[in-house]
């Protein structure tokens, strides 16, 4: 989470107060877009010291076929209208349920992308999951996490389709933004922004 007295940190526009900051789940993008006009609050090691001028990112959701192609981030501005549509693409697709997803991945997601020079859409495999459905999978495997990342749109199981999985997971592990785990059988890597850890 950026410091908001960094003039570099990324902000939503129009500015709300400094305290402001939401975690709440939204039922469609009508309300994603209404309230996504909030700063970034706390330190972030997502972000350079110098930003590049725009971050883009392209996903492509595996489960629903819906791909996007968005530049999120200007100038160190968020772009609400980009965060919506990656937000609706990432959603629970088995529920339907929309929720914020943390900016800080989606940086970590472009970096990795720009650094391993990817042209594709991110292949993404699991999002934003609901309470209810990360419920269901915990019982199903002991691979997922009761209290997972994903629930708070913070977490991304994806790969590449033009850079091989195992190229992506070493890229994340020299980030060191969160954490990082390398599921090679079922062909996808985890990202998270949570405290950097790796299995």
């Amino acid at each position: 989470m950026a410091n908001p007295h960094d003039p570099n940190a990324p902000q939503l526009l129009p500015q709300s107060p400094p305290s402001v900051r939401r975690r709440s789940v939204l039922a469609g993008l009508g309300g994603l877009v209404a309230a996504a006009a909030v700063p970034l609050a706390g330190p972030s090691a997502a972000r350079a010291a110098a930003p590049p001028a725009a971050r883009s990112l392209a996903l492509e959701n595996l489960h629903t076929g819906e791909v996007c192609r968005v530049v999120f981030e200007e100038q160190g501005v968020l772009d609400p209208a980009a965060l919506a549509e990656i937000a609706r693409v990432l959603r629970d697709h088995r529920t339907g349920e929309v929720a914020e997803i943390e900016p800080d991945l989606l940086i970590l997601l472009s970096d990795l992308r720009h650094r391993l020079g990817s042209t594709k859409a991110v292949q993404v495999i699991s999002g934003y999951r609901s309470p209810k459905t990360n419920a269901m999978l915990a019982k199903k495997s002991d691979g997922v996490a009761r209290k997972s990342f994903h629930m708070r749109g913070m977490a991304i199981d994806c790969a590449l389709p033009d850079a091989p999985l195992r190229a992506l997971h070493r890229a994340a592990l020299e980030a060191r933004r969160g954490g990082v785990g390398l599921y090679a059988k079922s062909g996808f890597v985890h990202l998270d922004v949570g405290p950097p850890r790796s299995w």
